[in-house]
């Protein structure tokens, strides 16, 4: 029954936020509730139920705290730092920083969500060192779309392994779902918080990674007029399908076995010579023959089909380094040149 003797010290936060709602006005509140999660709308919906009548007093005295909270000119900043501040003064450090690794991994209210806002190459390179039961399990929760995406990047013999107990999956208890929750939250969400925090050079190399040609080309050179050690460094931290040179035979070779055939005709017309030696020299005589006739064949290609291509060899070569299944470091074998 709603509560009819209603003062400001008795009331909740949530009984604050329901009546400033109800004050604002319908429109203005709707426009506010879009951005709430379903739960949250939920509560604050149970909240505003239960007010009853409430007193022009306590409406002017829930608005006038709310105007004094934020008329301050400088307002108020939330950061990583300034939560990390608080929550210290009230937690144990050790505490502190789990939560705070997990607030910088990936958005999401509950596990899955985060998981699903995980870039997949990430989540794939994760996977595959799971067991199949294990990644099955952790696949049937998320968004189709993305699991799609992920199952594309795991080895063919294991993602069909992991499809199969999919399908035959039984329901799964709650224990083990709470037991395979707890350690993607420690062993993967946490890792990746801490992984977020990475040097601003490597995050600018991966955004030039993922330019185009000309965007590429036109932003270095800007960025080089302002500071021409900033672009150096960042240049030094980028993999590009130039760079392919640095890879040693072997390594090559198992790059070969993973990448689409079919893109690398494509990919080589807009490659030099001397990386184009480099992938005939990882295939027969005769194979090498027929790919160079295919090159010949293609006619004038757009430089943006060539990007493409290239780009999702460079993908994939990135995939192997990060599964340990290659090294990118480069050495003085890559320095010799191709006749």
């Amino acid at each position: 029954m709603p509560d009819t003797n209603l003062t400001v010290a008795r009331l909740t936060g949530k009984q604050k936020a329901g009546i400033f709602m109800l004050a604002v006005g319908q429109e203005t509140a709707a426009k506010v509730l879009k951005y709430l999660y379903e739960d949250e709308i939920r509560d604050l919906s149970v909240a505003m139920a239960g007010l009853g009548l409430v007193s022009a007093e306590v409406v002017e005295a829930i608005c006038e705290e709310f105007v004094e909270n934020f008329e301050a000119s400088e307002g108020l900043v939330g950061t990583y730092e300034t939560t990390e501040e608080l929550l210290l003064k009230a937690l144990p450090a050790d505490q502190v920083e789990k939560i705070m690794d997990e607030i910088r991994g990936p958005a999401g209210r509950t596990m899955w969500d985060k998981l699903d806002n995980v870039q997949e190459t990430v989540l794939a390179n994760y996977l595959r060192n799971e067991y199949a039961q294990t990644t099955a399990v952790i696949l049937a929760r998320l968004h189709p779309a993305h699991a799609a995406r992920v199952i594309t990047l795991l080895p063919e013999d294991y993602a069909t392994d992991v499809m199969t107990r999919i399908l035959h999956m039984q329901t799964v208890q709650r224990d083990v779902l709470d037991s395979v929750e707890a350690t993607l939250r420690s062993e993967f969400i946490a890792t990746l918080g801490r992984s977020n925090k990475h040097d601003s050079y490597e995050l600018l190399a991966e955004v030039f990674n993922n330019f185009d040609r000309k965007t590429e080309a036109r932003l270095m050179e800007s960025m080089d007029k302002i500071n021409h050690d900033d672009m150096e460094k960042i240049k030094a931290l980028m993999f590009t399908f130039d760079d392919i040179k640095r890879l040693s035979h072997e390594d090559l070779m198992r790059v070969m076995a993973q990448i689409d055939r079919d893109k690398l005709p494509i990919a080589l017309k807009g490659a030099s010579e001397n990386i184009r030696s480099m992938f005939l020299q990882c295939m027969s005589k005769r194979a090498g023959n027929i790919l160079l006739e295919e090159i010949r064949s293609l006619g004038p290609v757009r430089v943006k089909d060539v990007d493409t291509a290239q780009s999702e060899i460079v993908t994939a070569i990135k995939n192997m380094a990060n599964a340990g299944e290659i090294d990118l470091s480069s050495s003085d074998s890559n320095d010799e040149v191709i006749q």
